[in-house]
């Protein structure tokens, strides 16, 4: 069974200017003659980390982590203004040019997915290949699993919680309540909201790895919600189920698509209809892996995906 690679540090960091008021944050390690390979994080909201650079052999390959704006060490941090889905493919793009990329692999997880996924359809001409994590396609049946009706069956006590920190729950908008509550006054109750809502998101990315502890509730935080629930009301930016109904102009690119079983959080479902989409593509269904990349079969599974596109490039080029 595969490994991370070993910690690397960046040879190169810099904040990359958007003509507006955000700087993205971009790091680049590994080989800088290597296989271009962008990695994006999830969210939206999250960042990158250290180990996202170890999916990725060193010496093989041009290893580029950006932060989305906003997001990480990208500034402003939480600012909302000009913070669409189309100005993340837009900071790919401009990353891309910056660094003289003709072409790169687009690696991406849950919500990074969906953007590679996206990504790939506006700009396939510049895409070698794509490794998909953890499907999600950001339709309305998709966030109505999350924070509706789906995995709220599976843990009703933990969702109970959720709904019984709101002041003013609607079960059948639970996105407006938490849009109030997170752009109100009230600090006590967006303190007590948060703490809830965050639990239940560890809770239905971890599965049963989940331990509840105590959480540090600050502006931060507020603002890191907050960038989540602006994605989630404006429909992640995209039209109902483009992803799947675009999936026709990646045809030619070669795709991995690897799902965990036990993935609450993006159910099968997904995975399952963008395969059918992308029937060219190889599709590997891990039976005890949930949503986290760190489990050791999603691991595995992901660094064999980088290891092979890395062997067929070179024998490619022979």
């Amino acid at each position: 069974m595969k490994t991370l690679y070993p910690e690397i540090q960046p040879y190169h960091t810099f904040l990359l200017e958007t003509g507006s008021k955000h700087a993205v944050y971009v790091e680049q390690s590994g080989n800088p003659d290597g296989i271009p390979v962008i990695f994006l994080h999830g969210g939206p909201c999250s960042g990158t980390k250290p180990d996202h650079r170890r999916f990725f052999n060193p010496s093989r390959y041009h290893i580029i982590l950006f932060d989305q704006r906003a997001c990480g060490q990208s500034l402003p941090f939480g600012e909302l203004e000009g913070n669409t889905t189309q100005d993340l493919l837009a900071d790919m793009e401009r990353i891309r040019s910056h660094l003289g990329i003709q072409q790169w692999l687009v690696f991406g997880g849950s919500w990074g997915g969906a953007l590679a996924l996206l990504y790939a359809q506006q700009y396939a001409d510049v895409v070698c290949g794509l490794i998909i994590r953890a499907v999600f396609l950001a339709r309305q049946q998709d966030l109505d699993w999350y924070a509706k009706d789906g995995v709220n069956r599976i843990y009703p006590e933990q969702w109970q919680q959720v709904l019984d920190s709101l002041p003013d729950p609607h079960t059948e908008d639970l996105l407006a309540s938490l849009c109030a509550v997170f752009w109100g006054e009230d600090e006590a109750v967006k303190t007590r909201v948060a703490k809830e809502w965050l639990a239940w998101g560890a809770l239905t990315a971890l599965g049963g790895a989940y331990q509840p502890k105590d959480m540090d509730i600050t502006e931060h935080t507020f603002k890191q919600i907050r960038m989540e629930l602006h994605y989630a009301r404006h429909h992640y930016f995209i039209a109902e189920n483009q992803i799947l109904e675009h999936c026709g102009l990646l045809a030619h690119l070669p795709t991995h698509i690897i799902h965990g079983r036990q993935d609450f959080l993006c159910p099968m479902e997904a995975g399952m209809k963008l395969h059918r989409a992308l029937s060219h593509a190889s599709y590997v269904v891990l039976p005890n892996a949930g949503h986290v990349a760190q489990h050791e079969e999603m691991i595995d599974a992901l660094v064999s995906a980088t290891d092979y596109f890395a062997e067929k490039r070179r024998f490619d080029s022979q």
